[in-house]
């Protein structure tokens, strides 16, 4: 008998149905580089966060090199930075040896995908091929020689040459993103109009400022000690072939909570921008759990809430306070407004949650009104129960007669 398991056919055919299987399943390997930070900033909490970030959209791989303490010989600094796709550079510290900075610069000019966020732009001022691919910086020195301050104004970038200190920022609260390019990869599909949580926003940076595109600006409020000046967030920077994703958020200091790091915009520009960085698009959903322009929203694993996770937080709700749980349901709701299982799944979970000891009478009233527009005969035996109790009785009534008078 012919052995087929060896023939130039069948191995050819199995190269197919490998590089066939593999496809959509594709993972990234990025590289953090990190190691020193300024005293303002906390790099060991910093990248791990990151890290996290990266990872849980599930299209990466991601390793860390760790420079050498400060003061100590950075000659054997040298990461292997062409076996990556990304690099995510979280550094502010010793100049690197001319052997590795010769190394960086051939790897993103010859293609490959570099991620600088906050204090990293703080670094290296007298190294001036990557104060080209940051494109702005600020501190240590920075001036009116180190190129312009970056605005936007009247709907367009203005460079302004005044002379002046590069970089300052007022103090730490949340604040208004607004998205200039929305139709950029990493910005489509996010809204308009985001709120931050608490962090620094970065004023005044200036720098060499070429080949540089804008993605989203935030006004930096006099009342807070800012510019008085819509400055630059988020934009991308071509140097050579390599592609630039800058994100100036992101402060975290020596005692500080994680709370710029948690804010669902950070998370979802640094996970966009990175695979943006690394392929040049970007192949993930629009999140389902958007922020607006008026409350920030935390996400505290890193990423985005389950159905579980909304209907748990959900359930302490008391009117007069924050409907932000729910809100995101119903937001889940208007997603899927087509999907028949989806809804059915939603409605499920708001069965559990009207028949929940734990939960309270004010988000029972909430959801009754929410089951009676999306609910079926499953939820009657619920809100019947419901409808004995006095605080919700009211509104289990309605939802009960609304839903049979649909049937």
């Amino acid at each position: 008998m012919k052995n087929y398991f060896k023939s130039p056919i069948y191995i050819i055919l199995l190269g197919f149905i490998v590089a066939f299987s593999s496809c959509g399943t594709k993972k990234y390997d990025a590289l953090i580089v990190t190691g020193q930070s300024n005293k303002s900033h906390n790099w060991k909490a910093s990248h791990v966060a990151v890290k996290q970030i990266i990872e849980n959209t599930e299209l990466f791989t991601v390793d860390v090199a760790i420079s050498p303490e400060q003061g100590a010989d950075m000659s054997t600094f040298n990461p292997d930075f062409k076996s990556y796709d990304v690099v995510i550079v979280d550094y502010d510290g010793d100049s690197w040896s001319d052997a590795t900075k010769a190394n960086f610069e051939q790897y993103v000019k010859n293609g490959g995908g570099l991620v600088v966020f906050h204090g990293t732009n703080n670094s290296f001022p007298e190294w001036k091929e990557f104060n080209k691919m940051t494109a702005l910086g600020g501190w240590k020195g920075r001036t009116e020689k180190d190129g312009p301050y970056v605005r936007w104004e009247n709907g367009k970038i203005v460079k302004d040459n005044t002379p002046g200190k590069g970089g300052t920022h007022g103090k730490k609260n949340p604040f208004v993103i607004d998205t200039r390019m929305p139709e950029h990869p990493i910005m489509k599909g996010l809204p308009l109009k985001s709120m931050h949580t608490t962090d620094e926003l970065y004023g005044k940076l200036r720098g060499p400022a070429e080949n540089m595109t804008v993605l989203a600006t935030a006004y930096s409020n006099p009342k807070t000690r800012g510019t008085g000046k819509h400055e630059p967030v988020l934009f991308t920077v071509d140097y050579g072939k390599g592609r630039i994703f800058h994100n100036v958020l992101g402060h975290v200091g020596k005692d500080e909570e994680m709370i710029a790091y948690k804010s669902a915009y950070f998370i979802y520009a640094m996970q966009r921008g990175t695979e943006w960085a690394a392929a040049g698009q970007v192949t993930q959903a629009t999140p389902e759990d958007l922020p607006n322009q008026s409350t920030p929203l935390v996400l505290p694993a890193y990423k985005g809430f389950t159905l579980d996770g909304l209907f748990k937080n959900a359930r302490k709700y008391e009117v007069g306070k924050t409907k932000r749980y729910l809100n995101l349901i119903l937001q889940r709701i208007k997603n899927h407004s087509n999907d028949a299982e989806y809804l059915a799944e939603i409605e499920g979970k708001m069965i559990e949650l009207l028949s929940a000891d734990d939960c309270t009478p004010d988000a029972k009233n909430f959801i009754c009104k929410e089951i009676s527009w999306i609910g079926s005969q499953k939820s009657l035996a619920a809100l019947e129960a419901l409808s004995n109790q006095p605080e919700t009785a009211d509104m289990a009534k309605f939802a009960i007669e609304r839903l049979t008078s649909q049937n």
